[in-house]
């Protein structure tokens, strides 16, 4: 980290101080005084000299004074250097791992099925809330598509991947197709897109839909306006919109730190909306390993309050997803940092143990 106002800003003594500070007040939520600093820190420090090394903590930015209190917490600065400099994470234990793998195993109804435990997981060991994406479709083939025409100008799409798994969607068109012209619209559409992932698929009705439109019969017409609408053109990223599952929104209410009922219910809000956790969520899809937004890093308002540790899943070499844990910044690091990363190793090991 980069500071300007000291050459050298945390010596040794005051990493110290700024450590036990800060796992005081994770474990007690507590603001934490010189007392307790001194009985927990293992230095011969007066009270003055702790005084002193807090003043310059908080000048720089590591921790604050609630003005009720005489004792100081972490800010979100304080809480990044504990993360990358202070913490030191340790494995999870064989048996909490076993059982972590066992409840992988005992899921029999697919992929979903075990993104719903992940985020069961996640969220009953973390007792915060758990996310996990749906896995990505993209290096999956499209094998089969039918249509099924419902009331209203609303169609079932069965979607088949790699001939077993089979997503279904509802869409609404503009007018009614009848039962012949679905069935019609399928068989092309199967020609075309047959052993081509979605991101193919896409790219290539793109193409069809730029082509001119006299160049093409209605049966080409018919089919490609479907099309736009199952493969959700215009999304010309070539990705999968991500969906994801949440578990444990109730165990933030427990929370002394996110218990405000207004906070709550636009945290709750942001949840259902979806959009500036997918957001979130696709960035850390395209990272390695555990990524950590603290307060007001993950540059959304709602989240100014939490942290949300992530980690993407893989099957093989191919990142399905990405899962984690949404939670106070005054969380458990320590233990919540390892139960993600082996969630994450254990979901795509159990999916790799499907394909």
């Amino acid at each position: 980290m980069v500071h300007e106002t000291r050459e050298e800003p945390l010596n040794e003594r005051a990493q110290q101080l700024l450590r036990v500070l800060i796992e005081s007040y994770i474990r007690d939520g507590q603001p934490v005084g010189s007392r307790v600093l001194s009985r927990d820190s293992g230095l011969s420090l007066s009270s003055a000299t702790i005084r002193n090394v807090m003043a310059d903590l908080e000048e720089l930015g590591f921790v604050t004074s609630p003005h009720t209190s005489a004792g100081r917490v972490p800010t979100d600065k304080g809480y990044r250097f504990f993360v990358d400099t202070l913490l030191h994470v340790r494995p999870l234990e064989d048996s909490a791992v076993s059982e972590i793998r066992r409840q992988f195993d005992t899921v029999q109804d697919g992929s979903k099925g075990l993104v719903s435990t992940a985020s069961q997981l996640l969220s009953s060991v973390t007792r915060l809330a758990g996310v996990v994406t749906l896995p990505r479709s993209q290096q999956a083939s499209v094998t089969q598509i039918e249509f099924v025409g419902l009331s209203e100008n609303r169609v079932l799409v069965v979607l088949v991947f790699n001939d077993r798994e089979v997503q279904n969607r509802i869409i609404q068109l503009e007018r009614y197709y009848s039962p012949d012209e679905l069935k019609r619209a399928a068989n092309f559409l199967n020609e075309q897109v047959r052993g081509r992932t979605l991101g193919q698929v896409r790219a290539e009705i793109l193409r069809q839909i730029q082509e001119a439109h006299e160049t093409m019969n209605q049966l080409m017409v018919d089919a490609i306006s479907v099309a736009k609408k199952v493969f959700d053109v215009p999304n010309t990223s070539g990705e999968d919109n991500l969906e994801y599952i949440v578990a444990g929104q109730t165990n933030l209410m427990g929370v002394a730190e996110m218990s405000n009922v207004e906070r709550l219910r636009r945290l709750f809000e942001a949840f259902n909306e979806k959009r500036d956790f997918l957001n979130l969520l696709d960035h850390s899809l395209k990272a390695e390993g555990v990524q950590i937004f603290i307060g007001h890093e993950s540059g959304y308002q709602v989240l100014d309050d939490c942290t949300v540790i992530t980690a993407p899943y893989a099957a093989g070499d191919s990142v399905m997803g990405v899962l984690g844990v949404i939670g106070p910044t005054r969380m458990a690091y320590e233990r919540v940092i390892p139960i993600v990363d082996m969630t994450a190793k254990l979901l795509g090991a159990a999916l790799n143990s499907r394909r």
